[in-house]
């Protein structure tokens, strides 16, 4: 709304004419967006209705921040069909070409796009809301002409266009911004290479097989795909035998974790049994190799044997004849025990000469 000066009114109390204070308006152009909390809004709810007057800036002026009192209103437009990276890059340097700048965003209709570039995957509602929640936009415009006319940009107060700099032949002309770039209000921006809504559909017609195998799946019918009875069949049969492969797959996956798992478990249990068969070894050696402790102990005892079966023979330095005189001595027949006498006369012979013994003993 238009702001009224002091002094509008002259001494009488009739207002001037609005002619005589436009100079003295002050902007009310919409300001840019400082929330994203909500959609940016359509034109047609809320139209720039400012009364000051529009001065025309360059490009320089505009880039050094002025006009203070009002943002840069900056213009892009376009289809906006499958809104990806590429668009909203574009829509992103649109917005920053200028300190403070305001963003409007020109949707063509269903009509216009089918007429002059072809059918769309997204309908035009889908495209207008695409682009009303994209961070950069300040405002939609929709359907948006095709070719911007003087009128189009006065009632939308556009000071500067943004598209990219490749000519754009379409409806009998070969660059439909050329009257743009001659008044000055073109500034140009630069495309996302690799991504595109061509590129999209492209990708899309190549693996329309998987596409529709992947739909039908999902519980999609033939006759919402467009797709014939056969091919039905056909994708319907090849879902199957997918799921058959993934179903192996997984399988060969289990069990080459399960192998995995029974080899390193035998690689520890054969490890552990050549630890403990060491130590056996070890052990049985220790106690019955050529000087372990069972030949050691073995000759200990079998000394011990020895000497308490073959007691140790008296000294020759201690007496032989002395004993103890209650000791009785030893009968005739021990002292020659092992050749008795073969004759009656032997046996007097010896019984003779024990009796000279004895006395020579007295």
């Amino acid at each position: 709304m238009p702001v009224r000066a002091a002094g509008a009114e002259s001494g009488t109390g009739i207002p001037k004419s609005p002619f005589d204070t436009m100079e003295e308006l002050e902007h009310t152009c919409p300001q840019p967006r400082l929330t994203l909390t909500a959609p940016a809004p359509f034109a047609d709810e809320t139209s720039c209705q400012c009364q000051a007057p529009h001065e025309k800036l360059t490009i320089a002026q505009a880039r050094l921040g002025t006009p203070v009192d009002r943002p840069v209103r900056v213009y892009a437009d376009g289809i906006f069909d499958l809104f990806h990276a590429g668009h909203a890059r574009a829509l992103m340097q649109a917005k920053t070409l200028f300190p403070n700048s305001y963003l409007l965003v020109g949707v063509c209709s269903d009509d216009l796009t089918h007429k002059f570039k072809g059918f769309t995957v997204m309908n035009e509602t889908e495209r207008y809301e695409a682009l009303r929640h994209c961070r950069y936009v300040d405002e939609v415009i929709r359907d948006a002409p095709w070719t911007l006319t003087p009128e189009f940009l006065e009632k939308h107060k556009i000071d500067f266009v943004a598209h990219d700099d490749i000519p754009y032949s379409s409806a009998g002309s070969d660059d439909v911004y050329k009257h743009i770039k001659e008044a000055g209000m073109f500034v140009p921006t630069q495309r996302t290479e690799g991504i595109s809504t061509s590129d999209i559909i492209t990708r899309i017609v190549r693996d329309y097989d998987v596409y529709a195998r992947r739909n039908l799946q999902r519980g999609y019918t033939a006759k919402e795909l467009n797709v014939s009875f056969i091919n039905e069949k056909k994708y319907r049969f090849q879902n199957q035998v997918d799921k058959m492969k993934e179903k192996v797959k997984n399988v060969e996956e289990k069990s080459k974790e399960f192998v995995y798992k029974v080899e390193e478990k035998s690689h520890d249990l054969i490890q552990k049994w050549e630890e403990k068969s060491r130590e056996f070894i070890g052990n049985f050696l220790e106690l019955f190799g050529p000087d372990g402790a069972w030949k050691q102990m073995f000759q200990e005892r079998s000394g011990r044997m020895l000497q308490a079966f073959s007691p140790r023979q008296s000294p020759n330095s201690s007496p032989t004849r002395g004993r103890s005189p209650s000791r009785s001595p030893s009968p005739p027949w021990l002292i020659n025990k092992t050749s008795p006498p073969s004759s009656p006369k032997a046996a007097s012979a010896s019984l003779s000469s024990m009796s000279e013994g004895d006395e020579d003993e007295k």
